[in-house]
């Protein structure tokens, strides 16, 4: 079974920053939909930031200006740089891709159509 495998992550003070990375399997890169959703004990999964097949990007209104979705062919890779850091950004963060979608936005609020996911991994930040 296809999955993404993801890095990055860890603990952080409020106001810092972190990058995510997940590498993509090549003959999905700028054919898939890709994007990050975050996900804690208390809230269902939501979206993060999408990309689509070119470099349309939609994000959510809690990360916008602050975190950066963006890929690299060359290696294969999805990032998502986050900064200034807030203690409500904890979560445990997942990497995603979907062949179809109509539009990053369409898609930022519907984690069920994507049906390939990274392992996930935890963003924890303190005050």
């Amino acid at each position: 079974q296809v999955q993404l495998v993801q890095s990055g992550g860890g603990s952080v003070q409020a106001g810092g920053s972190l990058r995510l990375s997940c590498v993509v399997p090549d003959y999905m890169f700028n054919k898939y939909y890709m994007g990050w959703f975050r996900q804690t004990p208390e809230k269902e999964r939501e979206g993060v930031a999408i990309i689509d097949r070119g470099t349309i990007t939609s994000y959510a209104d809690s990360v916008k200006g602050r975190f950066t979705i963006s890929k690299d062919h060359g290696k294969n890779t999805l990032y998502l740089q986050m900064n200034t850091l807030k203690p409500d950004d904890t979560a445990m963060y997942y990497c995603a891709a979907t062949p179809s979608a109509p539009s990053p936005q369409w898609a930022l609020s519907r984690p069920v159509v994507f049906a390939v996911w990274g392992q996930g991994t935890q963003v924890t930040v303190f005050s």
